[in-house]
């Protein structure tokens, strides 16, 4: 072998290898290149997922507070119903006890007592409704004489809209003690309506839910 045919084999074979050399670069590229594609792939499907996974968390929350917030509504409701129930048994009661003569006298005669011990002045004025200013009038110096040392109970002639009890007030109108039905009531009303929500109905808590 001359020279020339030597000098164009060692030409050929260091062109094969180059060329086994980039054909080994570009697998290794391509290799690359479908691993980060794979990966991409990979990470772009776990970010859906939990894109997915939020938004379905989000729309199911949304759906436990709108429940939450009917049943709420609705207990309200229902809450509302047992105070008005219980305010219309208890003007029931009233009106039996107003039919009691004896009793509903000791009833009147003990919110009497209960006002003068909280107002100062010795003559206090009383209000009660037209049927029983008819029953007090022939009766109100006995059941009030000796009610309370020192104190004196005025009966007036102009009655009140009540279901019963009395409106105490001293004679210039500064003071006044409600101890009418109406008067009782509103002041107990808010208590009423707190046993009714512990005792029958409770709230629902921040971490219950339907």
């Amino acid at each position: 072998m001359n020279q020339v045919e030597a000098l164009e084999k060692a030409i050929l074979e260091r062109a094969e290898m180059m060329a086994e050399e980039c054909q080994n670069r570009a697998e290794a590229g391509r290799k690359n290149i479908l691993r980060e594609a794979s990966e991409k792939l990979h990470l772009r499907e776990e970010k859906e997922t939990l894109l997915a996974k939020s938004l379905a968390d989000r729309a199911y929350l949304r759906k436990v507070q709108a429940d939450e917030l009917k049943l709420r509504a609705k207990m309200d409701h229902m809450r509302w119903n047992l105070v008005q129930i219980v305010i219309d048994r208890l003007q029931g009661r009233m009106q039996v006890l107003v039919e009691d003569e004896n009793g509903y006298f000791d009833f009147l005669q003990a919110l009497l007592k209960q006002a003068a011990a909280h107002i100062e002045e010795n003559k206090l004025q009383v209000s009660v409704n037209a049927n029983d200013l008819s029953r007090l009038k022939p009766q109100w110096e006995a059941l009030t004489a000796d009610l309370v040392p020192g104190k004196q109970f005025e009966l007036l002639d102009k009655s009140i809209e009540t279901v019963g009890g009395c409106l105490v007030t001293t004679a210039d109108s500064r003071v006044q003690i409600d101890h009418t039905f109406e008067g009782r009531l509103s002041r107990l009303e808010r208590n009423i309506h707190q046993a009714l929500v512990e005792r029958l109905l409770p709230p629902i808590g921040d971490g219950q839910t339907l």
